[in-house]
């Protein structure tokens, strides 16, 4: 499939359309469809070794990457000074092409490669084999638009641990050898955690259909190219991603809570990483992607992002313009500086606290505040996985202003976060956290969430298969007609009659050989949300399923059975309270019966409450 643009015949015959340039005519005449691609040869990008090292032509120039990954405004992008965008995955990337190609910009299309700690088991042939097949769709769909730059295969795939596993690599090379045969004119690139372990040696010693070595790296960016050389590497590299030191790498504080830095402190950081670990680099070098041109909840609200939700730019936007561009923009985002308690910032509960700030404009503009208390996530390494946004706590804040915040600590004893942001009138924001902590025995907080929007980041992994497993598909990024945020889980089930079912286990695959689980002691139920595509539709729901028979099992087991799901969304619950609920493994359970007729199920916000 490729994208279509709307053109009139007189439009064609007199050749006026602008190569690339999606336009609308104004003569009339007979409304025509043709391919974008129609009008916009391939660009060939060629990775050449010089004399001084390596280098990108574009098109037969020298082509520097000045780049950002993300889901912000490409227009923004473009008009900061950079160049291009990174994709982690080829979904439905038309669009995206398109609008780079129109706005001057050009697309690394990420390929994704199975995790195993997601539950891909790069021993079983059939899963390599169909994430093989994949990516081979994704390379004859897109080789051919003027946006492609490089095909960037997997990310962070080979884990967090030394990153030697044979297997992972093999595949690897395969598809990048795969993806060389396919696309002659579009370099192959993989991604991965940093250096550290067997990283270097894998990409270049066991992959070599790879060209450029992809290195995600955040507080080690600044010596990169000096590790780089130390460990042998010979291979051109990208710094895929790039930004403030992760939270893996910065001071904790008592009870073991990362420091975040300021926003400020974060576009400095942003400066050393590309100064030191991408322009010093010249020849080895080959440019970088800011991360991330948009925002997230990870590790907290605020550490990663260089915009926030409502769009207001921080201070990282301003220091990659003028590092793009070469030109400082005009009216800068304000600053702050380190938070500061009054006191001790472990406290009662119920504790009153004052916290103080220094935020000041560049320009000398009036600046407008927000003070926020949420609960910590206390998960500093998430490789990225999707996290809901945590919480604000209402009525915690008892007076807030520039100067700072003074809060009533909340009844629940745990670890806290006050956020603050600043806002100037021309779109630019700053940021602090602080960590506070409310003494005494601390609960298992609830809810405890088993699937919001995505499989990714959730505890348990949706790898347990059963039943007539052949005839059953699912998604778990199905965008139309959630319940509550982005996405649902669809299920479908094509087997005549029979059933098949799924059980999130953690870890990955486990039947019970495996130690794991969560101790949910304290939950009452596990809620959820479900509907059928017609109405009639039969389902069970549960929790936990290894019996005592097996080495680690289940501590509890429960179901309800016999649901006729409707049309609609409705809410189903499981009761909790009679159960022991001190390690689930199988965190949730979904039986799909079959009928003559394929079956198609709709779940949604699936968590355990107390």
């Amino acid at each position: 499939m490729m994208a279509w643009l709307p053109l009139t015949l007189s439009r064609i015959a007199t050749g006026l359309l602008h190569p690339g340039r999606p336009v609308l005519t104004t003569v009339a005449a007979a409304l025509v469809l043709v391919p974008y691609s129609a009008f916009c040869e391939v660009i060939p990008v060629e990775l050449r070794k010089t004399d001084t090292g390596w280098q990108l032509l574009r098109g037969g120039e020298p082509y520097f990457v000045r780049g950002a990954g993300g889901n912000h405004s490409l227009r923004q992008l473009a008009h900061a000074g950079a160049n291009s965008i990174r994709t982690w995955d080829a979904d439905n990337i038309d669009a995206l092409l398109d609008e780079a190609h129109a706005l001057g910009l050009s697309v690394t299309v990420g390929i994704w490669l199975g995790h195993e700690r997601h539950g891909f088991d790069y021993g079983d042939e059939t899963q390599v084999a169909a994430q093989m097949e994949r990516a081979r769709q994704a390379v004859l769909r897109y080789k051919d638009h003027p946006a492609v730059l490089l095909w960037g295969l997997g990310n962070e795939m080979e884990g967090f641990e030394s990153g030697d596993n044979p297997a992972i690599w093999k595949a690897v090379n395969d598809v990048a050898a795969m993806v060389q045969a396919l696309d002659p004119n579009h370099p192959t690139m993989t991604v991965t955690a940093e250096i550290g372990g067997d990283r270097v040696a894998s990409v270049h010693k066991h992959s070599p259909a790879i060209d450029i070595h992809g290195i995600n790296s955040y507080g080690g960016a600044t010596s990169l190219y000096d590790r780089l050389r130390s460990a042998g590497a010979s291979k051109p590299y990208l710094i895929t991603e790039f930004g403030p030191p992760g939270p893996w790498e910065v001071a904790k504080n008592g009870w073991g809570a990362a420091l975040e830095p300021t926003s400020t402190e974060k576009g400095d950081a942003y400066r050393r990483s590309y100064e030191q670990g991408v322009l010093q680099a010249d020849g080895f070098a080959l440019g970088s992607y800011a991360f991330t041109w948009g925002f997230k909840m990870e590790a907290t609200a605020t550490w990663f992002g260089m915009f926030l939700p409502d769009g207001s730019r921080l201070s990282a936007i301003d220091v990659m313009t003028e590092l793009w561009s070469g030109r400082r923009p005009e009216n800068l985002a304000p600053t702050v500086e380190a938070l500061l308690v009054d006191g001790e910032s472990e406290l009662d509960p119920g504790d009153k606290v004052r916290v103080r700030a220094i935020i000041a404009d560049p320009e000398g503009a009036s600046v407008t505040v927000h003070w926020v208390l949420r609960p910590e996530s206390t998960e500093y390494v998430t490789g990225g996985d999707f996290r809901p946004n945590l919480p604000d706590i209402e009525d915690a804040l008892l007076h807030g202003d520039s100067g700072g915040a003074t809060l009533r600590m909340p009844g629940e004893p745990g670890p806290y976060r006050l956020f603050l942001y600043a806002y100037d009138d021309s779109g630019g924001a700053a940021t602090a956290s602080i960590p506070l902590l409310v003494k005494g025995e601390v609960r298992t907080r609830f809810p405890i969430v088993v699937y919001e929007d995505s499989f990714d980041g959730m505890p348990w992994v949706p790898s347990g298969w059963m039943g007539n497993n052949e005839a059953l598909t699912m998604d778990g990024e199905h965008g139309d007609n959630p319940f509550e945020g982005s996405n649902s889980i669809r299920m479908r089930y094509e087997g005549p009659f029979g059933w098949a079912a799924v059980a999130w286990q953690d870890p990955p695959n486990n039947w019970g050989d495996l130690d794991g689980g969560y101790d949910l002691s304290g939950a009452t139920e596990l809620e959820l949300m479900a509907r059928g595509e017609y109405g009639g539709e039969r389902v069970n729901f549960g929790v936990g399923l290894l019996e005592g028979d097996r080495k680690y099992p289940d501590s509890g087991k429960t179901s309800i059975e016999g649901i006729v799901l409707t049309r609609d969304w409705q809410r189903y619950r499981v009761p909790l309270k009679k159960i022991d609920l001190s390690s689930i493994k199988s965190g949730f359970v979904v039986t799909i019966s079959g009928r003559q007729t394929a079956v198609t199920v709709y779940l949604d916000s699936i968590r355990f409450v107390r």
